[in-house]
């Protein structure tokens, strides 16, 4: 099934209908996430044989690049149930099919949601500040917290990792274990904590867990410490990194549009003419556009590129750290640029331009931030430090 007969012109704008009314009153996207359910899209990337959509990872780009055009917090919000069915997408294909249950689970309406984030946690997905100890019967409990827990209100499956805290340190160990907990397990509370500056509908509340028991079915992967190839590293950084992406350069495509619109709806006193006939704005918007252009190709590219599996060695993490930081700052600088040429009429709290200006500055937070961004682009360059 094609994009627009899933992401149809009339579901996109009931979305962009609700977005202010969700960002004013701090409430989850219910209605948005309702209706994208009930258009197949949580299945996106699943077969057509197994009752998905059949979708490759570049037309799921596309398609959530265009979601965050219309509401980029919606956008946010479905984008973490899709990176985890994209790396399950990823590792079946290389035949871990213990992530088959996540493909299978999506087609049964389950949402899935990204429990990885750790408060000062700064390594990410190479270790853990919660604990993971190893039942008699193969179950894993977690202790800790989670924070941006993103689809709080609604998920059935968190997907999350902790250390094993019986590990010795020993070399060769794997300690770092990863599953996929299920709602109704006891032993985890939301900490409902999210009232922040943008992409408030998204409701990543932090997530409490006290001994919260994953099965052992549900137990994926067991890592070392410390940076690694696993398959499933480069699953999730890539899926994470370029769907992220996305969203942002979804906000910078509507800051252009807006941009271009207010400017030839207003008109100069001093010469008559529209704002859009000014040399001067003509010239910022322009260059707003070629940074658009030019992140749109690369984001093209790596979605591509990720999909064909292409081989790139050791440059694959500075090549995704690159578009997710030109994709966060792209969206930042457009909306500048939108911001400065529409008037102050623009700069209100109801302004779709405001909304989006806040939203997008969220991008400072996501992993992998600006200083982890050039500690990977200095190793690779430079080589490591000692």
């Amino acid at each position: 099934m094609s994009l627009d007969n899933v992401l149809t012109p009339d579901l996109l704008e009931r979305i962009r209908s609700r977005a202010a009314g969700y960002d004013e009153r701090n409430e989850f996207c219910h209605e948005d996430l309702g209706e994208l359910r009930s258009a197949g899209y949580l299945k996106a990337l699943v077969s057509e044989e197994q009752g998905g959509l059949g979708w490759g990872f570049p037309q799921l780009v596309a398609a959530q690049r265009l979601l965050s055009a219309h509401a980029p917090a919606t956008a946010l919000a479905v984008n973490m149930h899709h990176v985890w069915i994209s790396v399950a997408r990823q590792m079946v294909q290389l035949g871990h099919h213990e992530f088959d249950q996540v493909l299978e689970e999506a087609v049964q309406g389950h949402i899935f949601a990204f429990g990885i984030s750790e408060a000062g946690n700064d390594v990410v997905l190479f270790d853990s500040t919660t604990d993971a100890t190893i039942n008699g019967d193969g179950s894993v409990s977690f202790t800790g917290t989670k924070i941006f827990t993103t689809l709080a209100p609604v998920w059935t499956r968190l997907g999350l990792f902790g250390k094993d805290v019986a590990a010795t340190g020993e070399e060769g160990e794997r300690p770092l274990i990863f599953g996929f907990l299920p709602r109704e397990a006891p032993g985890w509370r939301t900490i409902e904590n999210w009232d922040m500056l943008g992409m408030r509908a998204t409701h990543s509340h932090a997530t409490a867990l006290e001994d919260a028991r994953v099965p052992a079915g549900r137990i994926v992967r067991r890592l070392p410490v410390g940076p690694n190839p696993d398959p499933m590293v480069f699953a999730i950084f890539s899926s994470f990194l370029t769907l992220l992406a996305a969203v942002y350069t979804g906000i910078g495509d509507r800051a252009l549009q807006l941009g271009a619109e207010h400017a030839a709806a207003r008109r100069s006193l001093l010469t008559g003419e529209s704002l859009d006939r000014d040399a001067d704005i003509r010239y910022k918007l322009a260059e707003a556009q070629l940074q658009q252009l030019a992140l749109d190709a690369q984001l093209r590219g790596v979605s591509t590129e990720v999909e064909a599996g292409t081989e790139h060695g050791a440059s694959w993490f500075p090549r995704l750290v690159t578009l997710r930081t030109s994709a966060t700052r792209t969206a930042r600088s457009v909306l500048d640029t939108a911001l400065g040429v529409s008037g102050g009429a623009q700069y209100h709290r109801s302004s779709e331009l405001s909304r989006l200006y806040r939203d997008a500055l969220a991008g400072i937070h996501h992993p992998s931030d600006d200083e982890s961004a050039h500690r990977t682009l200095a190793n690779y360059t430079l080589g490591p430090l000692s």
